[in-house]
């Protein structure tokens, strides 16, 4: 199983991103997708989810209206597009994938992860 984020780099405030979770090893359509995302010292804090099933979405209180999850089934891929950037969304991005609990995704622990992307925003 491998889930591969990138994208990450360092951009200005106010700045866009998009970072790509490609998905290889699991049934893609069986799996919600997550996003998190972790800073020294705190502990890593769910940003985004995607539901398997009809592709539902759910976003940290921090982030909506900024930022959009989406899936690409034909590539098994699941984009995090980040808008107007703020210093705060400073951080190691990743991307994890967890069976489905509901009718809804969740932030709980994931069955997989993957490597992390680092997201610098300057001020």
């Amino acid at each position: 199983v491998q889930l591969q984020a990138s994208g990450g780099g360092l951009v200005q405030a106010g700045g866009s991103l998009r970072l790509p979770c490609s998905v290889s090893g699991i049934n893609f359509d069986a799996y919600d997708i997550a996003w998190f995302r972790q800073v020294p010292g705190k502990e890593r804090e769910g940003v985004s989810c995607i539901h398997s099933r009809d592709g539902s979405t759910d976003y940290d209180g921090s982030v909506k209206g900024r930022f959009t999850i989406s899936r690409d089934k034909a590539k098994n891929t699941v984009y995090l597009q980040m808008n107007n950037l703020k210093p705060e969304d400073t951080g190691v991005y990743y991307c994890g994938a967890d069976h489905p609990w509901g009718s809804r995704c969740y932030f709980y622990d994931m069955d997989y992860w993957g490597q992390g992307t680092q997201v610098t925003v300057s001020s």
